[in-house]
């Protein structure tokens, strides 16, 4: 697409949906879109992944983020979080991982907790679950206290499939009263119950 298509459209994401599947072509639509810009459009980009996230289309949101960081710009805890989740969700938890071990573990104190909970999800569901302990451990002994059972679960399913037995008890016992703490799913589905109690009477 010529340029002043690109002006009078001003639509990133519109324009990144209806692209070939290449790095080129991504990358030289994105340089071609900031050419005319004083300032780097950040926020017009972070509205573009947000729609492309919508789309489902996980591989053109990694190509973004990393056409992104290559600029040295959006080099933020978030950003890496989405191109984490977008990895994962275009098959490729590998990589999630690596990029995750190379720019984000090295200070787990200040990570927050909904990144490290997104990593002990993605270790769970691709059975990489050495390393899902290995998280966990770091991050305890980091003095982060768990603050989700459902993290707890997590943990705990993957000291079962490992034969870690006596590890699981160690960890239930430690998290009992997480356990008995409702959930956020579970206080909603609390609510809805009232409500539905309360419609039927």
């Amino acid at each position: 697409p010529n340029i002043s298509w690109f002006q009078q459209r001003n639509d990133l994401s519109y324009a990144l949906l209806d692209l070939e599947d290449s790095k080129e072509a991504v990358y030289s639509t994105l340089d071609a879109w900031i050419a005319f810009e004083q300032d780097f459009p950040l926020a017009s980009l972070k509205q573009a992944i947000v729609a492309l996230e919508k789309e489902e289309q996980w591989h053109r949101i990694v190509q973004v983020i990393k056409w992104m960081l290559s600029k040295g710009q959006g080099n933020t805890i978030r950003t890496y979080e989405q191109l984490v989740r977008a990895l994962e969700k275009d098959n490729r938890a590998e990589e999630a991982h690596k990029i995750w071990e190379k720019k984000i573990a090295h200070d787990l104190r200040s990570v927050p907790w909904r990144f490290c909970g997104l990593m002990l999800a993605i270790y769970y569901r691709n059975n990489m679950l050495d390393r899902l302990i290995k998280l966990f451990g770091a991050l305890e002994a980091c003095g982060r206290k768990c603050p989700s059972k459902e993290y707890i679960r997590k943990v705990e399913v993957a000291y079962e499939m490992l034969g870690l037995l006596e590890e699981k008890k160690d960890l239930l016992e430690k998290y009992k009263d997480l356990y008995n703490k409702p959930s956020n799913s579970d206080r909603k589905k609390d609510r809805r119950f009232k409500k539905a109690e309360k419609k039927a009477g």
